[in-house]
């Protein structure tokens, strides 16, 4: 509203309190002027509605109720109709409303008007100190609904405690704009409640918040974690809700995190609310409260998504060309973080810069984005690791620079040339890594994960795999729901423990211990990003499981050729080294992880002696770990 309707607005106010006042003044036998005439000026000068008749009309109050509120609100503005109550009562402390004193003088009363499915009571436009007593029990007016009438719409601050506004949406692609044209429709439509479900949330509430603006109204969230647990305090969020709609013209996205629990309060709560809602989840949900119209919310397609980059870049887009391309397909972000990843880039560039390192900033300043979420269900490794650094033979070698091509050009092969999978499956790349321990699978996973400039996650299978029935793939889920955003590596280690061979169905038990493998099988098949499996027993796995995957890579026990290889490389560079022979160390029949281990202890050993690192620091790391691995040392043929 302009500053000249609250101005007027207030006027009004003033005078209406003025009226109401006399006409109390006349029920209580006190003969003055009762007319109306500056009360009618006051609405005539005003070009729209004041907020008295405004609440008046959209609560339902009869004329009887509505001077019910405005004497509430009168003894709070003018001081001499509170005194004037206090006579009434016979008790100059008494200064305030009840509805006995309204009944008897105000004109026009009805019993109803005290009924607390009635406006004033129902919609909380007035409280009663003492509900047990409703004629004699003092009557205040909400604070919310007091600045409402003066023309302050701030929200009611239980309201405000739980909730937040959204901010306007950002350019949307077309598939997104479409679905805030049918959330609107809906609303307009008749049912006010809608169910969106996606993959990403901050889009899910773009589109509410574009569907919004386009009908005027305010739109604030919610979250399951906010909303009472208690289902009376529920109940008055959403009566106190839906009064802020009526005020304020506020619809609500109501957030539930589907993956924890179905957000069943949450639910509960949206259930009750007569007031435009959305309610926004990753999944479609099994059961929703009735006259919920559901909207599924597709993804933004990859040249949708390029184009909202070119948009943000401006002229620094056809520069970047390339690395859009990439980064469209390996990223599936939120759109709203597009904006935010640009700036934080130009915030950095200072001035002009060469293309490819702005390129990589845009990149690694998405990987960082599509951390969110993921950080909190597994573990990332942080990659130093390279090409050099890992010993294999030649075999093995070249099958893992073949993941690393596969992953690397998925983009020209799967989109621009036209082999895209069919059959629902993904983009992405799915390995097995097999081979004792310490032979490399974790470190090959990491020289990948650098290779690729991806975030590598380690997830612990004790953490994800659960006794209880369905919660295996409630975990699953989560996990590659998080990851699906930055296109990760995920290192599933010690795989057997979830993907054994597949057993024939006795009981339940084994029927849901099959579920959990397939549901995984089709998790890895849409993922979009590299998901590697290392286990040390292949012959555990299932065959069927095998053939669904991209590639196979067995991590041999380094023989000793592999073995002085290793210990060539074991050492850095920086490390001071004194007559160490990498062929007579190979004598140490150990894998790969153990020489790191050896080299490691060695260095602590030369380093407390302040010394270079000999042989015979060495070897008496050796022998530690020797006992380690309960073996025994060959101290004789050394």
């Amino acid at each position: 509203m302009t500053e000249d309707w609250t101005t007027a607005n207030q006027e009004y106010l003033a005078a209406a309190v003025g009226a109401v006042g006399r006409r109390l003044r006349a029920g209580l036998g006190d003969v003055g002027d009762v007319a109306v005439d500056d009360l009618a000026d006051a609405r005539t000068a005003m070009a729209a509605p004041p907020a008295l008749d405004s609440i008046a009309a959209v609560f339902g109050l009869s004329g009887f109720e509505q001077d019910v509120l405005l004497l509430c609100a009168a003894v709070e503005l003018d001081a001499s109709i509170a005194r004037t109550c206090a006579e009434a009562h016979g008790d100059p402390t008494r200064t305030c409303v009840t509805f006995g004193l309204a009944l008897a003088a105000l004109p026009n009363p009805h019993w109803s008007a005290l009924a607390p499915t009635a406006p004033l009571r129902c919609w909380h436009l007035v409280e009663l100190a003492d509900p047990r007593t409703p004629t004699g029990s003092p009557v205040h007016i909400d604070e919310r609904v007091l600045h409402a009438l003066v023309g302050i719409n701030d929200p009611d601050d239980r309201v405000a405690a739980l909730s937040e506004p959204l901010p306007p949406a950002p350019a949307l692609p077309p598939t997104l704009r479409e679905a805030a044209e049918r959330t609107t429709e809906c609303w307009a439509a008749g049912p006010q409640r809608v169910h969106l479900h996606g993959r990403h949330r901050p889009d899910l509430r773009a589109v509410a918040s574009a569907a919004c603006a386009r009908r005027g109204w305010s739109a604030f969230l919610l979250r399951d974690s906010d909303v009472p647990s208690a289902p009376a305090e529920r109940s008055l969020l959403a009566r106190l809700c839906e009064r802020e709609s009526a005020l304020g013209g506020s619809a609500w996205v109501v957030e539930v995190d589907d993956a924890v629990d179905g957000g069943r309060g949450a639910l509960d709560f949206a259930g009750r609310l007569r007031a435009p809602t959305a309610v926004v989840t990753r999944h479609p949900l099994p059961s929703l409260p009735p006259g919920f119209r559901e909207i599924a919310v597709p993804t933004a397609g990859i040249d949708e998504i390029r184009e909202l980059w070119r948009a943000e870049l401006g002229a620094a887009a056809g520069e970047l060309d390339g690395w859009l391309s990439r980064i469209a397909f390996q990223f599936d972000l939120p759109v709203a973080t597009i904006g935010s990843a640009v700036a934080e880039v130009a915030a950095g560039e200072g001035g002009a810069a060469d293309p490819d390192s702005a390129g990589g900033r845009l990149w690694a300043a998405c990987r960082r984005r599509g951390r969110a979420g993921l950080d909190d269900l597994a573990q990332r490794i942080e990659t130093r690791s390279g090409w050099d650094d890992i010993v294999l033979p030649a075999a093995q070698s070249r099958t893992l620079r073949e993941i690393a091509v596969h992953v690397a050009q998925s983009r020209r092969v799967l989109d621009e040339w036209g082999f895209r999978p069919g059959s629902g499956r993904g983009p992405g790349v799915t390995a097995l890594f097999t081979g004792p321990s310490g032979t490399g699978k974790t470190l090959a996973a990491e020289v990948l994960a650098g290779a690729l400039a991806l975030d590598l996650y380690r997830i612990d299978l004790s953490q994800v795999v659960s006794k209880y029935i369905g919660e295996t793939e409630k975990n699953l889920r989560r996990v590659f729901d998080a990851a699906e955003t930055g296109g990760a590596l995920l290192l599933f280690d010690e795989a057997d423990a979830l993907f054994g061979k597949r057993s024939e169905v006795r009981d339940s038990h084994d029927r849901y211990a099959n579920v959990e493998v397939g549901y995984l099988l089709q998790r890895m098949e849409t993922y979009r990003g590299l998901a590697i499996l290392t286990t040390n027993f292949k012959s555990a796995l299932d065959t069927a499981f095998l053939r669904r995957l991209d590639f196979v890579v067995q991590f041999p026990f380094p023989d000793a050729e592999l073995r002085a290889e290793i210990w060539r490389r074991v050492f850095p560079e920086r490390t001071p080294t004194d007559g160490l022979d990498p062929d007579d160390l190979a004598r140490l029949v150990v894998d790969g992880g153990s020489i790191r281990n050896i080299a490691r202890s060695a260095a602590f050993l030369a380093a407390d002696a302040d010394e270079p690192v000999r042989r015979e620091h060495v070897l008496r790391s050796a022998r530690a770990e020797y006992t380690k691995l309960d073996r025994p040392f060959p101290g004789a043929e050394l």
